[in-house]
């Protein structure tokens, strides 16, 4: 099956709104960050102690939902390093944090991402925060 880039970027919105929740906003230095891992989906999550339920598979990523014992998390893999910016810039406009490694994205609350990181190693980008988005629109 493949996904076009307007469905990947629907499945990418969906993943990031099933885990994304509120950060608890600790600023607090992460612990020594290990070297970036690389691998498939399985591999990656094997590091990370979780047994992947799979999403999607498709030539362009594969996604999973994974569950341990921090929390839950969406994971993905990409074929091309732009296939993978595209989709965590169209998902970051929904908020949350991402993991981001070479040609892999983990995305869930900050403390599971945070712990995640001590793992897989990789970078944490932050998505778009809309809690200043109470409902009430001014002008």
């Amino acid at each position: 099956m493949r996904l076009t880039r307007p469905m990947l970027a629907v499945a990418g919105a969906v993943a990031a709104l099933a885990v994304a929740g509120c950060g608890s906003g600790d600023s607090e230095a992460a612990a020594k960050v290990p070297v970036t891992a690389t691998g498939s989906l399985e591999s990656l999550a094997a590091k990370a102690k979780c047994k992947p339920d799979m999403q999607i598979d498709s030539d362009e990523v594969r996604q999973a939902i994974c569950k341990t014992s921090d929390g839950k998390y969406v994971f993905a893999t990409f074929a091309t390093d732009r296939g993978q910016r595209e989709w965590i810039n169209d998902a970051k406009d929904y908020g949350g944090f991402y993991l981001v490694g070479r040609k892999w994205v983990a995305v869930g609350e900050d403390k599971v991402v945070k712990a995640l990181q001590k793992t897989l190693g990789g970078e944490e980008e932050i998505g778009t925060n809309h809690a200043a988005h109470t409902g009430s629109h001014t002008g």
